[in-house]
């Protein structure tokens, strides 16, 4: 990066995913001018820690973004909705983790490792959005495929860690699991039914196609990602009880012949990757390594006996690190690097 350093918000800073951009802003030396840590009323007045220091939550409001030039938003959508076009109007430039804006043909949809060129249209509006926490991970593990091959189809399921819900959904699975071997009673809140030794084939609201929300976010978004409607997706999105990361089983029918050893040899090389491929002696991506770490692990490679052009891989990654604050840290930092 240049020398020059930046002044920046962080909006939803006392969430999981905004603590966790906080600590990706750290670990990654941003180059930080000053920071402000914005939240609502009930947050303003806790004090996070910055690279050694105090810092004080702020109550956001439409004044908030005077002298900022870097806004990164994790907040919910009806609070990007109301202050995303906000901060981008007093000057500074969004990156958003919300749904919000992802689908808008005027907002960039950026995965680094991807499409870092299509940051350049965040001049259109001020906003860059960060794609869904599902998706990322799988077109970082798609994406040198893709370069190579070209894809016709991909038939993906997910299985998703309680986190991608929030707190709320994580202390309701820490409360079922310890009811539950202690033989006591316990209450469902979040989810419509228990989560404890279950697996909810239910993530977000159903849609008039038979679809979850979280199902055709990850069919829009990967081809806007890689720019190509005639990519065929279906997804089928699991809740399971898991505390952080999501894994994917990835089926990928490519328009030309490619073999498990060249996915395997691009995979090895490609950015954001870590191949974890030993089935002989069971090593192969779990959640439990994937968490705390930003890298995209992929293991399980191998041929699609039923059909020709198939590759058939298992894809986990840290849905608070990767899937939302690391990649969104990583968009500013092309965007401070090559645009600002």
């Amino acid at each position: 990066m240049s020398d020059r350093k930046f002044n920046v918000a962080v909006v939803g800073a006392t969430g999981a995913v905004g603590n966790q951009m906080i600590t990706c802003l750290g670990e990654r030396n941003f180059p930080i001018k000053s920071v402000k840590f914005l939240a609502s009323a009930r947050s303003a007045g806790r004090e996070l820690r910055f690279r050694g220091d105090l810092v004080p939550v702020e109550e956001l409001t439409e004044k908030s973004f005077e002298g900022v030039e870097i806004a990164i938003f994790s907040a919910g959508g009806g609070t990007s909705e109301k202050f995303a076009s906000v901060a981008a109007k007093s000057g500074a430039v969004v990156v958003d983790n919300s749904s919000q804006w992802r689908m808008d043909p005027d907002i960039p949809l950026v995965v680094p490792e991807v499409n870092p060129h299509a940051i350049a249209g965040y001049t259109k509006k001020g906003i860059i959005a960060n794609p869904n926490c599902s998706t990322i991970q799988m077109v970082v593990a798609l994406n040198p495929i893709y370069r190579e091959a070209g894809i016709r189809r991909i038939v993906v399921a997910t299985y998703q860690a309680v986190s991608g819900t929030g707190k709320k959904a994580i202390d309701e699975l820490f409360d079922q699991t310890r009811s539950m071997i202690n033989f006591l009673p316990f209450d469902k809140k979040v989810y419509p039914h228990r989560i404890a030794f279950n697996a909810l084939p239910h993530i977000d609201k159903f849609e008039n196609n038979g679809y979850t929300k979280e199902e055709m976010k990850m069919v829009k978004e990967t081809r806007k990602i890689f720019e190509d409607d005639s990519i065929g997706v279906t997804a089928t999105t699991v809740r399971v009880p898991v505390f952080y990361s999501h894994s994917e089983a990835v089926n990928v029918e490519t328009l030309k012949p490619i073999s498990a050893e060249r996915v395997r040899e691009l995979l090895l090389v490609a950015p954001g990757v870590k191949v974890v491929d030993d089935p002989a002696n069971d090593v192969y991506p779990m959640a439990i390594d994937a968490a705390g770490q930003d890298a995209t692990l992929v293991g399980r490679i191998r041929k699609d006996i039923s059909i020709e052009n198939g590759i058939d891989m298992w894809v986990v990654a840290d849905n608070i690190r990767k899937g939302a604050a690391t990649n969104a840290v990583q968009i500013a930092e092309v965007l401070a690097k090559e645009y600002l």
